[in-house]
């Protein structure tokens, strides 16, 4: 049995190679600060990528929302994150909420965020920094910080650009409104609204498909994923070929040949 981190603010599961990160701080609406909620992210994500037992990882949260992002009562007594001069907030955030970020990034598996309620502010940014979105029907979700009068400080700018493209990210960004799920599902940022009680087993479901397939060409994958964003096409193409080497030497190339030779189902080792 996979041993799995110790969580503060969190709870987290693992069933069918599939991990589910559950952000149990209703009573602040799941905030990202003031809470140990960085902190049980970070872990995950360390954890996962160490971890050849997780295929996919699912996030969502308890409660009215999924995350409300920075604690704005902090805000406004300057505790937290956000005490200190220009210069300490500067290296609060370096050495904070932006940290998670560069974990989600750095994932070597498919992430499914599953937004349960509100995803505002740096909460809507962590749903961003997933590979795909599911939502209930009653999601609100918003690039809001500007109404605040800050900026999207935990990277925000560059990954709602990367999903929507630059236009309708700047136009939520600079107007800071809170859309619902519906129109979060027209714009692209979901990729499917359902009722409040199917968004789980949509989001497992979901999970479990990707998780059944050979694992190690599903970790190679997501890093291609990745690598396609940064890279020139010479360069990339040389990771392909690299990776598509390896894959071949893998059993679980051969098990799913010939499993589909012989019309069954394949059974994946991860070797």
């Amino acid at each position: 049995m996979t041993n799995l981190p110790v969580l503060n603010d969190s709870e987290l599961t693992l069933t069918k190679r599939v991990a589910t990160l559950t952000m149990v701080r209703d009573d602040v609406r799941n905030a990202l600060t003031g809470t140990e909620l960085t902190e049980d992210i970070l872990k995950v994500c360390e954890w996962v990528n160490q971890t050849p037992e997780v295929s996919v990882l699912v996030i969502t949260g308890t409660g009215k929302a999924f995350s409300a992002g920075g604690n704005i009562k902090d805000m406004r007594d300057r505790k937290d994150i956000f005490a200190g001069d220009a210069h300490q907030i500067q290296m609060n955030y370096r050495e904070g909420i932006q940290r998670i970020p560069l974990a989600m990034h750095s994932l070597e598996i498919p992430t499914i965020a599953a937004i349960n309620g509100a995803a505002v502010g740096a909460g809507f940014d962590l749903s961003c920094m997933c590979d795909i979105r599911l939502a209930a029907t009653g999601a609100k979700m918003g690039e809001t910080f500007i109404n605040l009068g800050i900026i999207p400080g935990d990277g925000g700018a560059w990954f709602l650009q990367r999903l929507i493209g630059y236009q309708k990210a700047a136009e939520l960004t600079f107007s800071g409104r809170l859309i619902d799920a519906e129109e979060a599902l027209a714009l692209g940022i979901v990729m499917r609204v359902t009722e409040a009680e199917a968004l789980m087993p949509a989001a497992l479901e979901m999970a479990e498909d990707f998780a059944a397939k050979p694992p190690q060409a599903l970790r190679y994958i997501k890093r291609l994923m990745k690598k396609a964003q940064r890279q020139t096409l010479p360069d990339f193409l040389e990771a392909c070929a690299l990776f598509q080497g390896i894959c071949h030497h893998t059993d679980d190339h051969l098990e799913a040949v010939n499993a589909f030779i012989e019309k069954r189902a394949p059974e994946f080792k991860g070797r």
